[in-house]
């Protein structure tokens, strides 16, 4: 579990640069917030019995690929997609998946971009590659999903047909106003 939070860290420290940096040199910051979170013991092992993962280090290691986590929340689809290229240009993070749910969103509406990447984790006897995910999102999209996620765990995953009927419709509300507040935002750019 260590090793995942360094990894963790060395995520964060990179999105921090970048976003220190862009903030103050660039006077443009895609980066409205960042967090992370690791899963607990008990997540882990709940997720590994619900996916059929064999319950070795080993095993959880290869198949679970989100035990560490962090998420940068974007004002922008458009800053989603260059703080994605500033990430993936980082010559010592190997980019393993990437899954567009915003190009292709959930059936259930949810989007955001993953990437799962390998970042090495430099300890005093070894290197090693640890797995985080990093999710991108708007903070319209941020909303969807923390509200999804708390009724998906207060109904125990069997959620009511008109509640995911209303979270669907939701979706399409986040994803119109995400692309009318980049509209404003690029008619304010182009004016003289």
């Amino acid at each position: 579990m260590m090793t995942y939070k360094f990894g963790i860290d060395e995520v964060m420290t990179k999105v921090g640069v970048l976003r220190d940096e862009l903030k103050h040199f660039h006077d443009d910051n895609p980066i409205e917030h960042v967090g992370s979170r690791l899963k607990s013991v008990d997540s882990i092992v709940a997720k590994a019995r619900r996916k059929g993962i064999a319950l070795t280090p080993d095993a959880i290691r290869a198949q679970m690929l989100d035990i560490a986590g962090v998420r940068i929340t974007c004002s922008f689809v458009t800053d989603i997609y260059r703080v994605r290229d500033m990430l993936v240009a980082q010559r010592d993070l190997e980019v393993i998946e990437e899954r567009d749910y915003i190009a292709h969103p959930k059936p259930n509406g949810y989007q955001s971009l993953h990437l799962i990447v390998r970042v090495p984790v430099f300890l005093s006897d070894r290197v090693e590659e640890v797995v985080v995910e990093i999710q991108l999102r708007t903070i319209a999209m941020d909303f969807w999903a923390s509200l999804e996620h708390k009724i998906y765990y207060k109904y125990d995953r069997e959620v009511p047909h008109h509640i995911t009927d209303a979270l669907k419709l939701a979706s399409d509300v986040a994803m119109t106003l995400d692309q009318t507040m980049e509209r404003i935002r690029d008619e304010v750019i182009a004016a003289p």
